[in-house]
């Protein structure tokens, strides 16, 4: 009795189920393509599934407003609004909630089929440019798939369809010769970051004893932790450095990399219960209760691309023309070896987010072009996720989870272009990548460098009201909140503020706390600056400066007469900067109000993203007028360079609209809405069963119809950033209203974009 043998014909077929690769499926399904995602694990997510459980992060760890969007967006927030668990600040708290929610959108996705539990062991090629199938065996079912396809996208990670395919790809480390990388060292090797896996335990409320194996791996010295940058955070749940890569290799020698790290995550747990001087007692009454088995990889095979990618590009922040997808992760290099390595990772060993190697690593949000996920000389072969076109170092920004899912449905996105265009999609990035850039805007993605130009979408052509539009003041620290000492200004902290349609600020005033016996006096400076991530110290000459004198023992506004009148700055950001002053508080306001934030100096010239995403406590007059509703088709769906944000007046009761009005009467059939929410902070931010109160949770769509306004469509319940509403028949009409009658809990009415369009028609090339 043999091998039952299945065969099958796709237009995309992904490899792998990891996030890059479950995006690039859903992106190529929904793009027209019939689409098969063929996946070796029993459950889809890979690293961030139930069997790895490593939450998604991204550039929002490390800027505000640079959360993800697009399909990892659209999961991760049905995630939050379906979990009764926290995400957790470490490694090892997903539960299934998170693979149910992805498996959801699998089965719910037209066009979509996928094969779990299969491992791919062969690729047949056509020519040797050109990829016919890939043969899949099916663990516990004795069936092997031949599955044939048009494009195929390499997720796999380790590269394997590439590597089957004879593509170059390359592993291990750059010497600094090679590219002049400033994280690249004096001599190349075959040094990679290493294979972690994970643990969660559980406070059962009474002491409950632990005594490791004889075999795990025994820990007594308290510097291998404190001291070299290991430090267990909380006993609930651990920890990214538990990793090993070399001496083993981390493809080859996975079998004994995951025994190795079961013995030392035992050992590390044994430590934890039983000697550690800072844990033991919290520790004295949680027990273990799960350890993963599934090592999760940071690095391996990297496949050579159309465009390699190296360290210069994040730091210098390269505009390129084929830009799908964006990065902002710092360029993150733990040591090969992990736990037997000296140290862990040396921004961690220089305590984290005032190291001088975090001011020497960090980078903003930079663009990632197409060319880098186009398998170099093959015609149908992309890759996305850590498997693609990057140097070692320049992999240490790029592997991430939020922006390998980025990739991964830019990826996607091009196979379906290139499939409706009749191409290749090595033909992609010359011939059609405004059809890339489009259509991932549309479907909720960002980019840095390109703004949404959709010639068929007809709200471009209307004038644009709103029955009230906010205007921001300031925010205001909590009447009872305590003075923290990280509110001290031991460094250079700047706010940004968004200047108004007369660019006039009169007045600033600045909420200040000074506990000593005399009085302390702290320079003031205005700056504009470029966006929001504008993280120069020195952005050039400023615009006004002052020396405010702090009272001793004062705790609130100090004023600042600025009396700037500059025009030209309607419509842009500036920053408030105060230098270091480490006996003055500069107090956080309780609140923030939609695109203002804050940053700290970290050295290096460049300043860092301060708290979780905060607004510092200022007022201004006048009240700035920065959340119009002309921005509702302007191009961008979040902070940026400017706010992008139509929000009504909050003292005005819901609902409230946006009313898009034409010159002559024109055809609807569909309208598109980006709600705000869900973009300030890091994923692990929200809380179980969330949903973000900015979003408009009811909408009534209105077509003006002989002066009278009529219901032609309806949202109801809604918690997620994208949604579209289709209408039953196409109106005529030259007014339309997108009436939000209830949010999740925010006394204002936002949108950041409304769409239009008369047919389900496709972007031209």
């Amino acid at each position: 009795m043999g091998y039952r043998t299945v065969e099958e014909s796709y237009d995309v077929v992904v490899c792998g189920g990891g996030l890059a690769g479950f995006c690039a499926a859903v992106a190529a399904a929904r793009g027209g393509g019939s689409v098969c995602l063929v996946q070796d694990r029993p459950v889809f997510g890979g690293t961030s599934s139930s069997e790895i459980r490593v939450p998604p992060q991204g550039a929002a760890s490390f800027h505000a407003y640079a959360r993800e969007t697009g399909i990892i967006s659209e999961l991760l927030t049905e995630e939050r609004a379906r979990n009764h668990e926290p995400p957790g600040f470490d490694n090892g708290y997903i539960n299934s909630v998170w693979d149910m929610a992805l498996y959801d959108v699998a089965v719910s996705t037209p066009g979509l089929h996928f094969h779990l539990n299969a491992s791919i062991t062969d690729v047949a090629m056509r020519d040797e440019a050109t990829i016919e199938a890939i043969t899949a065996r099916v663990s516990h079912a004795e069936t092997l798939l031949t599955i044939r396809g048009r494009t195929f996208i390499d997720c796999t990670g380790d590269g394997v369809v590439a590597a089957l395919a004879g593509c170059e790809w390359r592993m291990g480390t750059e010497s600094h010769a090679e590219f002049g990388e400033p994280h690249a060292p004096p001599e190349a090797s075959d040094d990679t970051m290493g294979n972690s896996i994970h643990f969660k335990a559980k406070d059962v409320g009474i002491p409950v004893p632990f005594k490791a194996p004889d075999w795990a791996v025994r820990y007594d010295d308290p510097d291998f932790f404190y001291a070299k940058g290991r430090w267990p955070g909380t006993p609930r749940n651990g920890y990214w450095w538990i990793e090993l890569s070399v001496p083993w290799h981390t493809i080859y020698d996975n079998e004994t990399l995951r025994h190795e790290l079961t013995r030392h995550v035992l050992g590390i747990w044994d430590w934890i219960k039983n000697r550690d001087p800072r844990l033991k007692e919290e520790a004295s009454t949680y027990a273990l209760d799960w350890i993963g088995q599934v090592p999760g990889k940071r690095e391996s095979r990297r496949i050579m691309g159309e465009y390699l990618m190296t360290e210069h590009d994040p730091l210098q922040k390269t505009v390129f023309p084929d830009e799908v997808a964006y990065g902002g992760w710092f360029v993150d290099l733990h040591e090969p070896g992990g736990l037997l390595a000296d140290f862990s990772e040396k921004a961690a060993l220089e305590h984290g987010k005032d190291s001088s190697f975090m001011a020497r690593s960090y980078v903003g949000p930079y663009g990632i072009p197409l060319r880098m996920l186009i398998a170099k000389g093959m015609n149908n072969l992309m890759m996305a996720g850590r498997n693609v076109s990057v140097t070692h170092a320049a992999l240490g920004t790029v592997r991430v989870m939020g922006t390998t899912a980025l990739m991964g449905q830019a990826a996607g996105t091009a196979a379906a272009v290139a499939l409706q265009e009749k191409m290749e999609v090595r033909e992609v990035p010359e011939r059609c990548i405004r059809d890339v850039q489009q259509r991932l805007l549309r479907d909720g993605c960002f980019l840095p460098n390109v703004m949404a130009d959709d010639p068929l979408d007809i709200a471009r052509k209307a004038a644009i009201t709103a029955s009230s539009c906010s205007a921001m003041s300031g925010g205001e620290p909590a009447a009872d909140s305590p003075i923290w000492e990280a509110e001290l200004l031991k460094q250079r902290r700047g706010q940004w503020i968004a200047i108004g349609e007369e660019g006039v600020i009169d007045e600033l005033e600045i909420y200040l706390t000074n506990e000593t016996s005399v009085e302390q006096s702290v320079e003031a400076g205005l700056f504009a600056v470029q966006h929001l991530w504008d993280y120069r110290v020195d952005p050039g000459k400023p615009l006004a400066e002052a020396r405010l004198a702090v009272p001793s023992g004062h705790n609130g506004w100090i004023r600042w007469p600025v009396g700037l009148r500059e025009p030209a700055l309607a419509g842009s950001y500036v920053r408030l900067d105060l230098a270091a002053c480490p006996e003055v508080h500069w107090r956080i306001a309780s609140a923030v109000e939609p695109g203002h934030v804050s940053a700290y100096e970290i050295g290096n010239g460049l300043m860092r993203r301060y708290g979780i995403g905060e607004m510092m406590g200022f007022r201004i007059r006048p009240s700035q007028k920065c959340y119009g509703a002309e921005h509702v088709n302007n191009g961008v769906t979040r902070p940026y360079k400017y706010t992008n944000l139509w929000r009504s007046d909050p003292r005005e009761p819901l609902p409230q609209h946006i009313q898009l009005t034409w010159r002559k009467p024109l055809r609807l059939k569909r309208v598109e809405l980006t709600m705000p929410g869900s973009l300030l902070r890091d994923y692990r931010q929200y809380p179980e069963l969330y949903r973000d109160p900015q979003c408009p949770k009811d909408i009534s769509v209105q077509a003006n119809q002989d002066g009278e306004w009529r219901e032609v469509g309806r949202i109801a319940n809604n918690y997620q950033r994208k949604r579209a509403v289709v209408l039953d028949e196409a109106v005529e009409t030259d007014a339309l209203r997108i009436v939000v009658l209830a949010t999740n809990g925010d006394p204002s009415a936002a949108l950041y974009e409304v769409r239009c369009y008369d047919e389900e028609e496709e972007l031209p090339c």
